[in-house]
């Protein structure tokens, strides 16, 4: 169903899972969490067609990318930069546009902080940010332990997984006859499932986004777009206002009937959204 990945890199020794489109000038789009680059398939061709190269991977120890069996392996948001720096040298890019969903903004906030020479635009959608998560139902679930989630019932984690999906979205029909099944499949099964609380849940820590809480300020130095859900859940919309004062000069655009999953319920919106802020971004620095 994702056709955006076309190949897999093996950087920093691991086999990650990408594909870039189109021609133009660059476009990297960074997913989130309980996700992949699928949930790009109907934004970043939109992207492409109007005269971009878009670049897209699955973050390690997500989607189709390698699930490391050593525990050891860090896939934590500040560990995903060294992958996200490593995918641009095999992309060959210095400059590039940067569009990011959920903790792929907790990325992109440490990204454009540490390295703002290479940002041209920042597009930040329904992203976490300061410590906006995990949230009161994740928390509560990860008390369990991360072992007695691990070894779940399939049927069980697919049901629970299914309505916590689902909550992410304001079209839950079309989600539901969609994508919802491969969401599924790729945190579901024997390597699925316990992949999901080793690279995914055991990472939700708020300490990757604090660090870089106090300078938010700096992201101001690029344009930056807040793109946020109304009916976003997950990451509700007062995280969107606190971003928005924190980062000067920066653009936020709320989306009705829109959940978390923003890319999901809105594509050609979002997609129709972000060419205009780099067509902006662009215009301002020309």
């Amino acid at each position: 169903m994702n056709q955006l990945i076309t190949e897999q890199v093996v950087v920093n020794g691991h086999r990650i899972a990408s594909g870039s489109h189109g021609d133009g000038a660059p476009v990297v789009f960074l997913h989130g969490t309980p996700s992949s680059s699928l949930i790009w398939r109907n934004v970043a061709p939109r992207v492409a067609q109007q005269g971009f190269r878009t670049h897209v991977f699955d973050l390690l120890g997500f989607g189709l990318s390698e699930r490391p069996q050593d525990p050891q392996v860090d896939t934590s948001m500040t560990a995903q930069v060294k992958i996200l720096l490593a995918m641009l040298d095999h992309w060959g890019l210095d400059r590039f546009h940067l569009v990011a969903h959920d903790i792929g903004g907790g990325i992109a906030q440490r990204f454009g902080i540490f390295h703002p020479g290479r940002l041209l635009s920042l597009t930040l959608i329904d992203v976490v940010s300061y410590d906006s998560y995990p949230s009161p139902r994740t928390r509560l679930q990860m008390e369990k332990g991360l072992d007695v989630l691990t070894k779940m019932p399939d049927d069980d984690h697919r049901r629970h997984f299914r309505a916590w999906l689902l909550s992410a979205v304001h079209n839950k029909a079309r989600f539901a006859d969609g994508p919802l099944e491969t969401y599924l499949d790729y945190i579901s099964g024997w390597i699925g499932q316990p992949s999901l609380f080793q690279h995914q849940v055991r990472h939700y820590d708020p300490i990757h986004t604090l660090e870089v809480a106090d300078r938010l300020s700096e992201l101001g130095q690029l344009p930056v777009h807040l793109i946020w859900g109304a009916d976003d859940h997950w990451q509700v919309i007062d995280w969107a206002h606190k971003l928005h004062r924190a980062i000067p000069g920066s653009r936020l655009t709320v989306l009705d009937a829109c959940g978390h999953f923003a890319p999901e319920d809105q594509p050609e919106k979002i997609a129709a959204l972000v060419l205009d802020h780099i067509k902006t971004a662009r215009q301002s620095a020309t």
